[in-house]
């Protein structure tokens, strides 16, 4: 009777059974051991805190100093306890805006001042057009998170409703904008910085690095520790500018109007530029840039507790009265007093508008001291924006899919990591100059916004669900006010730097879209279809062994090589023949027949430029069947050891690495333990 097929081997197996002897004579208990690092769970395996112990003096030292800077690492299932409420979410996806009221009034007064002090009279004008957009953006983006309370603001939207190029469009505007976002706050704490202590302005750009960094460290924590640490600051710059915007009203309410403080390098008294429409364009589109970070909430509203698009909305409702109250303030009390702006941008409007009302006493330094703080955390929105939007499109395969993954702390860790990288750049480029990063910034948001209430017009023509016209009309006034804003600053400020965002979209684009078409055609290579069945034959390799000297190391590797094809031979490079005869003796002594050995000889003295032209030419007899390079290598006690050796091995490894219908396996023979066995010649 013929025999069956043989059962498949179970495999090796974690868990080890242990017998214990009891007191008495045959009293005997079996226990299941599974190492620490792991525990069994409805069959499958389950890792531990302890697969992240380090190994080694050196190791201990890095993970208790990550331990410090980021905190211990956490579970998949403690992502619902890291998830934020309103009080936490405001000073986290709000503090941009809300920053923005520190230098929104300044930007639009420092353009105004080119046509003269008389024309400093529209910055009262103009903020109350800001504010009215921003109203209208953020009624608009109400109805975005309604409708999409999964995240990803702009891109979701356009790409859902207006097809994947819009959406490439929306989210590469979007990216550059957060870059952006960290630069200008940054650049504009350190101004507030050097407004009071003028004397570190010359090392603006080192102090913003620095500072960009402590951010990337304080986010790599997670996202709801990230609140709780700049919670604090956020409320108190919030308290102390409607303490002084308080004090001041009540000096202009009783006629106790303040002198305005002169700043340290006024603009001319007389027009330098014609005040015309371009101009006021300019002011306007300058002082837009307070409307960045409206787009952040819509794409992290997966980061609120639950209900999300509840407490998303109400910080974005939050947010807006915060910002508009500050702005109006500040910019009343700049024109009422009659603070002129720095030409110099040592000293920033709102330090002379504090200066001009409390004087020089702690509560201005207060002022310069919170202002400085909500600057840089303002940072923190993208911070918190860019990880999550890269994160949405890594899942769409529009980028690399490091960018998905979630860190020891549930953060999205690469994404924070390459918007630090990339900010510090750009504000090392622009010597952390405000004025000249500003050009640059709201060109992209306010092209996101457009296309973003374009596609919700869309989805409720689409969908035509109760109410369906009440909401495209919000929508369709939301995208045509973003539309004009995103035109006016595009044209007005074109020749002052935003011509350079506008050039750097397409490429995005196209770089977004290479990425994907990348991984499309890698999943029509390998994906296996489910109505599929897979047959795994086994494949017969032929195995190569590249031997350098007959040591324990080398002996070691040809013991495993036998075990994964007989079909093997060794291979050994001398560079002459007298080395080449020397060294077939000692293997026919060593080795005998177990292993056949084959010797090249290279006059030129190449060993690596050999040994793949030799692989070359036994693939090119068979290229139906696989190779594999069994390579021996040493590991020396100590690290620094590795230098003394010339590191062949590696050196094959990575020159093999690329190359086709073979594959490499690494044996290494650490120095630091006993001989195993298996290695014994004699064997």
């Amino acid at each position: 009777m013929a025999e069956g097929p043989a059962a498949p081997s179970r495999g090796p197996r974690l868990e080890r059974v242990e017998e214990l002897r009891g007191l008495r004579p045959g009293d005997r208990r079996v226990r299941i051991v599974v190492p620490r690092e792991f525990h069994r769970t409805h069959g499958s395996l389950v890792t531990t805190e302890a697969v992240l112990a380090p190994s080694g003096r050196i190791g201990a030292v890095l993970r208790g100093i990550r331990a410090i800077l980021i905190g211990r690492p956490l579970p998949t299932d403690a992502e619902q306890t890291e998830r934020v409420g309103v009080l936490t979410g405001l000073p986290i996806f709000a503090s941009d805006n809300v920053s923005s009221s520190a230098y929104a009034t300044e930007e639009a007064m420092r353009v105004l001042a080119l046509a003269g002090v008389g024309a400093l009279s529209l910055t009262m004008p103009l903020t109350v057009a800001i504010v009215l957009v921003l109203v209208v953006v953020v009624t608009s983006y109400l109805q975005v998170i309604r409708a999409y309370p999964q995240g990803g603001g702009s891109y979701v939207v356009a790409s859902e409703n207006l097809g994947p190029l819009a959406g490439l469009v929306a989210a590469a505007a979007l990216l550059v904008d957060y870059v952006l976002t960290v630069a200008v706050s940054v650049a504009a704490g350190v101004a507030a910085i050097s407004s009071a202590f003028p004397e570190v302005h010359n090392e603006r750009v080192i102090i913003a690095i620095l500072l960009i960094a402590l951010l990337a460290v304080g986010n790599l924590r997670g996202v709801r520790e990230a609140g709780i640490l700049f919670a604090g600051p956020t409320y108190l710059y919030v308290g102390t500018i409607l303490g002084l915007i308080a004090y001041g009203f009540v000096r202009v309410a009783i006629g106790d109007v303040p002198d305005p403080v002169p700043p340290a390098v006024p603009f001319p008294v007389e027009a330098v530029q014609p005040l015309g429409l371009i101009l006021i364009l300019r002011a306007f589109s300058s002082g837009a840039v307070a409307l960045t970070g409206t787009e952040a909430v819509a794409n992290g509203v997966p980061a609120f507790r639950p209900p999300e698009s509840r407490n998303a909305g109400i910080v974005l409702v939050l947010m807006a009265t915060l910002f508009g109250s500050l702005f109006l303030a500040i910019s009343f009390l700049a024109t009422t007093i009659g603070v002129r702006p720095d030409a110099s941008e040592t000293q920033t409007v709102l330090s002379l508008v504090a200066r001009s009302i409390v004087g020089d006493g702690w509560y201005f330094y207060l002022v310069q001291a919170t202002t400085a703080i909500i600057l840089i955390l303002a940072a923190n929105t993208a911070f918190a924006g860019f990880p999550r939007l890269a994160s949405i499109m890594a899942v769409d395969r529009f980028m690399p899919r490091q960018f998905a993954q979630r860190g020891e702390r549930l953060a999205f860790s690469t994404g924070i990591i390459a918007l630090a990288g990339v900010s510090a750049i750009l504000v090392a480029a622009f010597q952390g100059s405000v004025t000249g990063l500003i050009p640059l910034y709201t060109v992209g948001v306010f092209l996101a916004f457009t296309l973003s209430q374009a596609g919700m017009v869309r989805k409720w023509t689409r969908e035509r669900r109760p109410g369906w016209r009440s909401s495209a009309l919000i929508n369709a006034a939301g995208g045509t006010v973003t539309g004009v804003v995103a035109l006016v600053v595009g044209v007005a400020k074109f020749q002052l730097g935003a011509w350079l965002v506008i050039a750097i979209m397409p490429v995005l684009v196209v770089l977004l879209y290479a990425i994907h078409r990348h991984y499309r055609s890698l999943e029509d290579v390998l994906l296996v279809p489910s109505s599929q069945a897979l047959a795994l034959a086994a494949v017969r390799p032929r195995v190569i062994v590249p031997i350098s000297r007959l040591d324990r190391a080398a002996i070691r590797a040809l013991a495993i090589a036998r075990g994964v094809s007989d079909d093997i031979v060794a291979v050994h490079v001398s560079f002459d023949e007298e080395g080449a005869r020397a060294f077939t003796q000692r293997w026919a002594e060593v080795v005998g027949g177990a292993v056949p050995l084959e010797t090249i000889i290279s006059p030129f003295r190449t060993v690596i430029a050999a040994l793949t032209r030799y692989i070359d030419a036994i693939d090119a007899g068979d290229p139906a069947r696989p190779i594999v390079v069994v390579l021996s290598e040493f590991v020396p006690r100590h690290w620094w050891e590795a230098v003394l050796h010339n590191q062949t091995a590696l050196l094959l490894k990575l020159r093999l690495f690329l190359r086709r219908n073979t594959a490499v396996m690494d044996v290494p023979y650490h120095l630091d333990s006993g001989r195993p066995s298996g290695d014994d010649p004699s064997a």
